[in-house]
């Protein structure tokens, strides 16, 4: 029963933190509203940038925010995340 109950908690821990570590700019079926492009190399204008910000849940741009203005993972995304902080993060 004890192993039971610690392989379970085990599982449980382990996907909870998959979840947290989750990468909110990897999200690639919200993406393309951004790009031009079908290979999402090339950024729209600001104007059609904003369009798309404003287009989106207010949650889904608060979260794209907090992952901006983490180094880590706003690296791999620096000209997403200069239009969104440029927006100033507009909730």
């Amino acid at each position: 029963m004890t192993i039971r109950t610690a392989c379970l908690g085990a599982i449980a821990l382990g996907l909870l933190a998959g979840a947290a570590a989750a990468d909110p700019l990897s999200d690639l079926a919200a993406l393309p509203t951004f790009y031009t492009d079908a290979s999402m190399k090339t950024m729209k204008p600001m104007a059609g940038f904003k369009k798309a910000w404003f287009a989106m849940p207010k949650h889904d741009r608060v979260t794209m925010t907090k992952a901006c203005k983490d180094p880590a993972m706003s690296k791999p995304h620096a000209q997403f995340c200069a239009n969104v902080l440029a927006l100033g993060g507009a909730k």
